[in-house]
Order: C-alpha cells, then sequence, then structure tokens
C-alpha cells in the first residue's frame, strides 16, 4: 500500500497526471457527412442487374444436391434444417470416387455448354442492338454469324496447318 501512495505522489511531483490532461478529439473517429466529405472519392453504387441475362450454370456438386435433397427428404421427412442436408451431402461428395462423380460433372459441363451459348447470344443482343450505318454494311456482305463461324473454323485450320 505505501508502495502504491510513494509511486501516485512521485508522478504528481513531475507534473500532471494524464486524468488532469485536457482531452482533445480524435480526428480518426469522427465521422464528416456531406459537403465535408468532398475531398474523397464518391462511393460507388452496384449496377443494376438485368433480368434478361441468363442465370450462371450449377456446378456438378449443386447438379448432386438436386439429386441427394430428394433421397435424404424420404429418408428423413421430420428434418427441416438446410444445415442438417448440406452438411450430409457434403460428407457425401467428398466420399465419393471420381468414376460415381462422373455423371454429375457431364450434366455440369452440358448446362455449361449451353449457358455459354446463351451468353453469347444475350451479349451479341446487347452489343449489336444499336443502328448499323450503311458504311458499315458496305464493308461486308457476311453477316456477324458467319464471321464468327468463319474465325473459329479458320483458327482450327491454321493450327493444323502450323503442325
Amino acid at each position: 500500500m505505501d508502495l502504491i501512495v510513494l509511486v501516485v505522489g512521485i508522478a504528481m511531483k513531475r507534473g500532471k497526471s494524464k486524468v488532469d490532461a485536457p482531452k482533445k478529439a480524435d480526428g480518426r473517429l469522427s465521422v464528416k457527412k456531406g459537403p465535408e466529405r468532398t475531398g474523397k472519392k464518391p462511393r460507388k453504387t452496384k449496377a443494376d442487374k438485368d433480368p434478361n441475362k441468363p442465370k450462371r450454370p450449377p456446378s456438378a456438386f449443386f447438379v448432386f444436391m438436386e439429386e441427394f435433397r430428394k433421397s435424404f427428404k424420404e429418408k428423413n421427412p421430420t428434418n427441416k434444417s438446410v444445415s442438417v442436408v448440406g452438411k450430409a451431402a457434403g460428407d457425401k461428395w467428398k466420399s465419393m470416387s471420381e468414376a460415381e462423380k462422373a455423371p454429375y460433372v457431364a450434366k455440369a459441363a452440358k448446362f455449361k455448354t449451353e449457358y455459354t451459348k446463351k451468353l453469347a447470344s444475350y451479349n451479341k443482343n446487347q452489343s449489336g442492338g444499336g443502328s448499323h450505318d450503311a458504311d458499315d454494311e458496305d464493308e461486308s456482305d457476311k453477316s456477324s454469324s458467319e464471321v464468327n463461324d468463319d474465325d473459329e473454323e479458320g483458327s482450327g485450320e491454321e493450327e493444323e496447318d502450323d503442325e
């Protein structure tokens, strides 16, 4: 006890304690709103989602999940927890061999090819939606799909010729 009094007494002789010192506002903690915030970059807002854009295809695991949910629900009709179904499906997926996963991987690949076709047509409609000038049509007699088909075929032939 005497030691504490001695230490406090020495601190008092040297100068003001931290308690007596005036408190300064911490500039880092203050929040600036409105016109005071002009020095910073404006916040970015999310772009609106296009409802016509095709949805991404499910992965092989999610193709498996569709089938697994049905069988799990038949075996456990009283279970209402989504997390239990997800954990059971994840455990089963990890324990499956590559041969057992193959049909789900094949379905996922099929969905992906369909998605890429839909996305390509969606992107073509998005970029080609404007009006065309007469000068552009005079330069090429082929439609854009014919040009793309020739490019794909031509690139394959060039690779074969180079080898």
